[in-house]
């Protein structure tokens, strides 16, 4: 569970490159795409551009590079040849790389075209929420206080947080302890401590928390059919507080001086 900073310094680096995968996205129009276009022009960037692993490729039988999340799919969903993203839609990408030997994990949630100002504080409200997360992070803390950062912000909001998937340990292998839940009590669960590993990846929805899954048996969906939105970032636990390691170039770390 505990990295040693060599380690750490390779996830770094892993983070670092998936971050550069974000970045590509952000200058594309995704609009008429299809979400197995996206897959394959992420793959290509991973594997010929970054000489990298699309870690989720044959993760428990998954076949593809990335998660595309559209609308009301809450998480897991699949690229699609017939599934085009339109004006208006809001989609969750969830990527992972892995470089070295080490797995790096992170989602966002982008704007496609003209969204509704429903959507955008959708959006907004649960990347902010991450944020709350994050920043709850450091030596001494619990993964109780994480939690309730996260279901305190969205709380206060008006939005529901998804209560069947939560955040992970992360290295070697893509699912590792501890299981970081986006809830909680403060000052209750496990104890952090300097050389942790985890992703913070909140699910948060317009209406009531319940999924329910999809035939495909990986799609999951909210059950009232309202909008649900994601980020992530992979996050270290350092000496002074926490360290993202998936940090794309439009953020910053609160970690930092």
């Amino acid at each position: 569970m505990i990295k040693q900073p060599e380690e750490i310094a390779l996830m770094a680096e892993s983070g670092r490159l998936l971050a550069s995968v974000f970045g590509h996205l952000d200058g594309l129009d995704l609009a008429g795409m299809s979400t197995m276009q996206v897959n394959d022009l992420v793959e290509r960037y991973i594997v010929d551009e970054l000489h990298a692993r699309p870690a989720s490729k044959g993760q428990y039988g998954f076949a593809y590079v990335l998660n595309s999340s559209r609308n009301n799919v809450v998480c897991h969903g699949v690229p699609s040849t017939t599934e085009f993203l339109r004006d208006g839609d809001i989609v969750n990408l969830d990527i992972t790389l892995e470089k070295n030997g080490y797995i790096a994990d992170s989602s966002k949630t982008y704007l496609v075209g003209e969204v509704s100002a429903a959507a955008r504080r959708l959006v907004r409200v649960t990347y902010e929420a991450m944020w709350a997360g994050i920043r709850a992070v450091r030596p001494g803390a619990t993964l109780g206080d994480v939690g309730h950062a996260i279901a305190r912000h969205a709380r206060e909001h008006g939005y529901s947080v998804v209560r069947e998937y939560c955040g992970h340990g992360i290295g070697r292998e893509m699912h590792e302890p501890p299981q970081v839940l986006h809830w909680g009590r403060p000052r209750t669960g496990l104890p952090l401590r300097e050389g942790m590993v985890f992703t913070i990846e909140p699910m948060l929805n317009q209406g009531r928390p319940e999924v329910r899954d999809e035939d495909d048996g990986w799609t999951v969906v909210t059950r009232d059919g309202g909008l649900s939105a994601q980020f992530e970032h992979t996050v270290a636990v350092t000496q002074g507080g926490v360290r993202v390691l998936t940090l794309r170039a439009d953020e910053r770390d609160p970690g930092a001086a």
